[in-house]
């Protein structure tokens, strides 16, 4: 517990250090709903392109979700990878530090970052927007906290399997678009197309920003949306034990 303790803090010095993170889970999400927030005002006469409710209570819980995605497929996977080729995650191995001390780590500081850059979207849209407070507050905290443990251990499984950084950054980066776009942080899906939906559906976001979003606006705990968001998790922790590599 006590190396734990110690790594995780090391960890969230080194995360925080990284620009790429403090752009992508703590810059973006906000310069996102400044803009659709400025597009669509916060006005009901919006509501039927929005699930039935105004535009700024839609993009909040959404873009929680893609502060937790950000984290998943951009920060950890070039975190890790980057420790691998500076052969940081070696020396672990030479230390007997297991790999579960390594992805608990990871976990604590994604909680870490995420729950810093949902209070600052949470802290912007309320004041600027008059943006609603959460339905279901406990609802809200589980399914925050079942997203970013989906998301991280989607993370570190992509940090587990792609050889450089590099590709965790270009993969990350792609995924990171794809899923703001199509999965509901972007344009409303009542305004897309068919095929649109297809990829929307294929993509972890779009169900952790109904897990979220389902109990802050109010309509109860999404049930198919949630257990798809915990067999990612399983199926990315069960693969990341696979084959993770330390070299």
């Amino acid at each position: 517990m006590r190396t734990l303790a110690k790594l995780t803090w090391v960890e969230i010095k080194l995360f925080i250090r990284e620009p790429i993170t403090v752009v992508f889970t703590l810059v973006l999400p906000l310069i996102f709903l400044f803009v659709m927030a400025g597009v669509f005002g916060n006005e009901p006469e919006n509501r039927e392109v929005f699930r039935g409710v105004n535009p700024t209570d839609y993009y909040v819980p959404a873009y929680i979700g893609l502060v937790i995605a950000s984290i998943g497929v951009v920060a950890l996977p070039v975190h890790l990878t980057g420790y691998r080729e500076r052969g940081v995650l070696r020396r672990f191995r030479a230390s007997s530090m297991s790999i579960w001390t390594v992805f608990g780590s990871q976990v604590v500081v994604s909680f870490a970052i995420a729950m810093l850059g949902a209070i600052l979207l949470v802290a912007t849209a309320i004041p600027a927007y008059d943006a609603a407070f959460p339905k279901s507050p406990g609802l809200v905290v589980v399914a925050f906290i079942l997203s970013v443990l989906s998301f991280s251990a989607l993370g570190v499984l992509l940090g587990a399997i792609l050889p450089t950084t590099r590709a965790a950054q270009g993969l990350g980066l792609i995924l990171f678009f794809v899923m703001m776009i199509l999965s509901g942080a972007g344009p409303p899906r009542e305004v897309m197309t068919p095929a649109m939906h297809w990829i929307s559906d294929a993509t972890p976001l779009r169900y952790v920003i109904l897990t979220l979003q389902d109990p802050w606006l109010g309509f109860g705990w999404n049930v198919e949306a949630s257990l798809v968001v915990f067999g990612i998790m399983v199926v990315a922790v069960l693969l990341s034990a696979r084959f993770f590599r330390w070299e």
